[in-house]
């Protein structure tokens, strides 16, 4: 009976070990909160990370069936908070080879190990770069 609560702890321990690192994987750095519209007009809200190239914004659809990248093809208008400051906006989506090894270059440089984490759990082969650009 000892050995199995041991074991048990062990593997709460473990398990409560995974999730810390990955939350501190996904929310220790620049995260911001993407707003957009369901097909019914609902808002919906997504954490994202944010990169900067040449003055722009940049977001990752992990895949291409993400729920607010399809929000945005059907309707390119969003929020975008970053700290205290949001955005009206309009997605851009950058398909193909092209975007997607952009954007995942960026991600990589600005989240260094916690994107490698977060790669250990999503698999972003087939990720969307997508640009935001702000209205006047």
């Amino acid at each position: 009976m000892r050995i199995a609560s041991a074991a048990a702890l062990g593997a709460l321990s473990l398990a409560g070990l995974f999730g810390l690192v990955t939350w501190h994987a996904l929310e220790s750095q620049e995260v911001a909160v993407l707003t957009t519209r369901t097909a019914d007009g609902t808002a919906r809200t997504t954490r994202v990370w944010v990169a900067r190239r040449e003055g722009a914004l940049w977001i990752e659809a992990a895949t291409p069936e993400r729920a607010w990248y399809v929000d945005v093809l059907r309707d390119p208008r969003l929020q975008l908070q970053i700290e205290a400051r949001t955005v009206e906006a309009r997605a851009a989506p950058v398909p193909g080879e092209d975007g997607h090894r952009e954007i995942r270059r960026l991600l990589r440089e600005k989240y260094g190990w916690a994107d490698a984490w977060v790669g250990l759990l999503q698999d972003t082969s087939r990720s969307v770069a997508v640009r935001v650009v702000a209205e006047p």
